[in-house]
């Protein structure tokens, strides 16, 4: 009675009771017999983000298991080296030149000069991959790490306490989708890269502040609409991966067990987003506040 009281109290948005609190980027799925909370990550962070909010170690400890994208717990280092090496890099006489086409490379040697990121180091790698390369390399300058990231707070504490944690898809399934993007999607993804990268710092400060606030409206408006303007790269990156991961949630309602969901924050928000799908199933589902 005390669980599905508090879950009552949690979910209940207009309530007096949460009138000094802000939402933030969680939801609680509600099924017979269990809740299962989902929570938006960034991926990597800064030591200054941390602490988190509190509702989301609230979660954790009222979670029997986690799920993450992938089974953070079970990662095979050497085996990961390998398959990114395998789809990520050109083994044959081509170069990136070649996959974008002189006009296309030529402005992206410029963009990435303006990043200080010398580009020719880049010249036996897939578009997708520098895309990734270049994203992680920028955001490593400006102090985001995956070691403060959520996957690895939350790894951390499971292991610590013996929790179960399961991933929705392996490693090798997202590098394949990133392998599968056509020609065009992947150097679309790094030239919107590339842009970005000039403003990194800015655009993570307010990318975190929405996150940590949970204005679903922000990141809609500028991360979401963004990733839509490119349709093959939101179906195959978002919505795809999304309606795969709401049947599995579907089945987890049926359980028992409480669960702490974790997936990166662009699959939670607007129409395609994981809530609304769920909810549009009939699933009882409603964003959490944080008391301040």
């Amino acid at each position: 009675m005390r669980r599905k009281f508090l879950a009552t109290l949690l979910v209940c948005l207009p309530c007096a009771a949460l009138a000094d609190a802000h939402p933030v980027t969680m939801w609680l799925a509600e099924g017979n017999n269990n809740r299962i909370y989902i929570l938006g990550s960034v991926h990597l962070l800064r030591r200054q983000d941390h602490p988190l909010p509190n509702i989301m170690d609230t979660a954790y400890d009222d979670a029997e298991a986690l799920i993450m994208e992938v089974d953070m717990d079970d990662l095979d280092a050497a085996a990961l080296q390998i398959s990114t090496n395998q789809l990520g890099v050109i083994h044959d006489d081509r170069t990136l030149r070649d996959f974008m086409g002189d006009g296309l490379y030529e402005q992206a040697v410029v963009a990435a000069e303006q990043m200080d990121i010398p580009f020719d180091m880049l010249s036996k790698t897939e578009p997708w991959f520098a895309a990734i390369t270049i994203e992680q390399l920028a955001l490593s300058r400006i102090g985001f790490n995956p070691l403060y990231g959520i996957e690895m707070h939350m790894t951390m504490k499971a292991t610590q306490d013996g929790k179960s944690i399961e991933g929705l898809e392996t490693v090798e399934d997202q590098l394949e989708i990133l392998d599968g993007l056509s020609l065009d999607a992947q150097n679309n993804l790094l030239m919107q890269t590339l842009a970005e990268g000039k403003n990194i710092e800015a655009l993570m400060d307010d990318m975190i502040r929405a996150w940590r606030n949970g204005d679903v409206d922000y990141m809609e408006e500028t991360i979401l609409d963004d990733m839509a303007q490119y349709p093959e790269l939101y179906k195959s990156i978002v919505v795809d991966r999304n309606r795969r991961w709401v049947d599995i949630i579907e089945e987890l309602l049926d359980d028992n067990d409480d669960y702490l969901i974790v997936v990166g924050t662009l699959h939670l928000i607007g129409e395609d987003g994981v809530p609304a799908l769920l909810a549009k199933r009939g699933v009882r589902i409603g964003q959490l506040n944080e008391s301040l």
